[in-house]
């Protein structure tokens, strides 16, 4: 199968024609109702620019012109959008790129969605014609754009043309066009979305490509991409920086995040990272936002969008009207890590001149119902929580909807967030979902709306920490590599001994190789005989520890090829010949090559540091609870790899079991700057040889007071042939 060149992403200029053009042409045009084509043209009756169609049968379609062919149209169209079927796709796209079009969009499906030979073939040939030719191109098996700034409904989603159009600051991508149109139809709430942006097959732009334009599209403050997966995690990494960069979050839904593989795990490390954990360290190392939930995920982005930075980034206000919605939030507050600080003295005083004595004065409050019998008792409240310097938002619980209660309130609360300029959030309690101004709040410019309480405080926690990190200085040692110079060429010979076949390297070669990015072992050798383990033991001193060596075993513990503490020359030789006759015995057919007798590792935290290589985004480093523990309590970090030591002290400071490493119930902290640096070596080690490894366990990692030591180590090699 022909394989399509690995690029870049597109940027603003290569799709500005296809995604904002100021002339659009549909071949396929038509007026028979319920047509592709009718409905495309249709769609387009708002469209600020200039519509055409293109088809030999007609001269009018839908009530607009149309021409024979493209190239006789009175104008050049920027877009060309192809509403015929697949057989005839290939050449209207030839005649595009002969009349110098920007893009064009194809609706039809028959490509390589349906698996068949001829099919992916058919599609191939119009990627290599949009790479020769530069025509972009949307799809196969799309349902169209969406460029509400222009009133441009490139679709053909039936009716698109009734809908009221709301220009907004939210963009949204979609692989699946029916799942994102579920999303644009958040307008029919009053929410305003600038674009909606579907791939269809991805045959040439992808979800990558609409995350880069929107990076630099002028009416776009936040995007939102609902995800299947991605071809090129590279790519994916790309654009998601880029829109970093350019201030705008980028909130992404992931779909179809369980582990779809049937690969048997080879180490602990394999067994705990799958696709999931892949994505979330694609989108840590990006600074994108996964949202888990479909639902409310407009919410959120309209929320990013109207909120702007957090003030203080110490927490947020809560003003409820009631005792137990007060109590909810505080709930979903301290679930999702959001502070409620305690009031200001000056906000209390504020707060006790207008609260009665019968509610509550505190974050959250409890107004009770006596403040709304005034517009100015509630916005007194307002005014109060506002000028408290610790509140980067004031959250106000809706539970009564009704004309006069949530329908009096909401404008207020609109009124209040352009007056502070501080995010005004209202909390819908009620299952009167669309009940007295809920449409208000989900309108507003400035004020916002969830219909969860659980879904605000998630999104609130997910703001301040997206600026937090926006706001940390640059890591000054990102460039720079710990490994010394050459390890890389040392550690690839060391992989060219091997035998043909092999699974894995054996524990000796394995903690040579990381030895050579500086990553030390403790004191062991090699030994092929009982009286060659006596020798080597009475050099590294007693008690000693014992490891059986075989390229067949993977985890000694589970076949007795490990003794710990073996105190003396008698009990060492009994040791190694039970061992050789207790393995033999278990797998009689596993090839044993000697023992390793290493001292006994000191007392102190256990890690594991391990890896794995993702097929869409490549090396992972995943960091937990060492031992038999990594399992079973799932306490794990998992980054892309290469790391710098910024990186890994993040990921170290988010387990659970970090307490461990700083000092838990009067134990001694361990070093975690040798930590950090051992974890940096492994990592540039992993990035290294994506190509030569499968998994990797260095397990445990054992952290005291004064040092960082590899115990065990378990490389697992990747013996599939590189593609050409």
């Amino acid at each position: 199968m022909h394989k399509t060149e690995k690029r870049s992403v597109y940027d603003y200029d290569d799709l500005r024609r296809l995604i904002a053009p100021e002339v659009v042409a549909v071949v396929g045009a038509s007026s028979t109702p319920g047509s592709f084509g009718e409905r495309t043209l249709s769609n387009m009756r708002g469209f600020s620019g200039k519509v055409f169609g293109v088809n030999p049968k007609y001269t009018e379609a839908a009530g607009f012109r149309c021409f024979p062919s493209i190239s006789e149209l009175p104008t050049t169209p920027d877009c060309v959008i192809i509403a015929l079927a697949a057989p005839f796709v290939e050449d209207v796209i030839r005649e595009c790129a002969k009349c110098n079009v920007g893009g064009v969009i194809v609706f039809a499906s028959g490509f390589a969605e349906t698996g068949t030979e001829e099919n992916k073939a058919a599609q191939q040939r119009i990627i290599d014609l949009g790479r020769e030719t530069g025509v972009r191109i949307v799809g196969p098996n799309c349902v169209g754009l969406v460029n509400t700034t222009l009133g441009a409904g490139l679709n053909f989603m039936p009716n698109f043309y009734k809908t009221k159009l709301i220009d907004g600051p939210v963009s949204v991508i979609s692989q699946s066009g029916g799942l994102g149109y579920t999303l644009f139809q958040g307008m029919e709430r009053g929410i305003g979305i600038s674009k909606y942006l579907a791939s269809g097959n991805s045959c040439d732009v992808d979800v990558c490509d609409y995350i880069s334009f929107l990076a630099d599209d002028p009416g776009t403050k936040v995007i939102v991409c609902l995800l299947e997966g991605v071809k090129d995690g590279d790519r994916f990494v790309e654009a998601a920086q880029k829109a970093y960069d350019r201030g705008k979050p980028l909130l992404v839904y992931k779909m179809g995040v369980g582990e779809l593989s049937s690969k048997t795990a080879m180490s602990h490390t394999g067994t705990m990272v799958g696709s999931r954990e892949a994505f979330d360290a694609a989108i840590a190392r990006t600074g994108a936002i996964a949202i888990n939930r479909l639902d409310g995920l407009l919410e959120a982005a309209n929320f990013f969008a109207r909120a702007g930075v957090p003030r203080s980034g110490k927490g947020v206000g809560v003003l409820a009207t009631s005792g137990g919605a007060a109590v909810v939030t505080a709930d979903k507050a301290e679930e999702h890590g959001v502070v409620l600080p305690p009031l200001a003295q000056k906000t209390a005083e504020k707060l006790g001149e207008i609260v009665p004595g019968f509610g509550s004065v505190a974050n959250p409050s409890d107004l009770t119902a006596e403040v709304l019998k005034t517009k100015e008792s509630f916005v007194g409240c307002f005014d109060a929580f506002a000028e408290d310097p610790s509140f980067d938002a004031i959250i106000v619980p809706l539970v009564f909807a009704s004309p006069e209660s949530s329908g009096a309130r909401t404008p207020l609360m609109c009124e209040m967030a352009r007056k502070t300029g501080l995010p005004i959030v209202g909390i819908w309690m009620n299952d009167w979902l669309e009940g007295p101004g809920s449409e208000v709040l989900d309108a507003d410019t400035r004020a916002c709306i969830f219909r969860s309480s659980d879904r605000c405080f998630e999104t609130i926690a997910l703001w301040q920490e997206w600026h937090r990190r926006r706001n940390l200085p640059k890591d000054k040692k990102a460039g720079a590599r710990l490994s010394p110079e050459g390890a890389a060429d040392k550690a690839r010979q060391i992989f060219d001994s091997m035998a043909p076949g092999a699974k894995s390297l054996d524990e000796t070669k394995a903690k040579q190789l990381l030895a050579e990015y500086g990553i030390a072992p403790l004191k062991e050798a090699f030994a092929a005989t009982a009286e060659d383990a006596v020798r080597e033991a009475g050099k590294i001193g007693y008690p000693v520890a014992m490891k059986i060596v075989s390229p067949d075993i993977l985890h000694k513990t589970e076949v007795g090829g490990v003794k710990l503490g073996i105190p003396d020359e008698a009990s060492l030789r009994a040791a190694v010949e039970e061992m050789f006759k207790s393995v033999s015995a278990k797998l009689p057919q596993t090839k044993i090559d000697g023992v390793v007798v290493q001292e006994m590792a000191p007392n102190g935290v256990e890690l594991v540091v391990g890896a794995t290589i993702d097929a869409q985004f490549g090396p992972l480093i995943a960091v937990g609870l060492g031992g038999v523990m990594v399992e079973l309590l799932k306490d794990t970090a998992v980054r892309l790899a290469p790391l710098t030591p910024a990186d890994v002290s993040e990921m170290l400071e988010g387990l659970k079991c970090y307490p461990l490493l700083t000092g838990f119930r009067g134990s001694e902290p361990v070093d975690l700057a040798a930590l950090i640096d051992l974890i940096v070596r492994f990592s540039e080690f992993v990035s290294d040889m994506p190509d030569r490894i499968a998994e990797v366990d260095v397990n445990p990692v054992i952290v005291t007071p004064d040092r960082a030591v590899c115990v065990d180590a378990l490389i697992a090699v990747n013996n599939k042939k590189q593609e050409g």
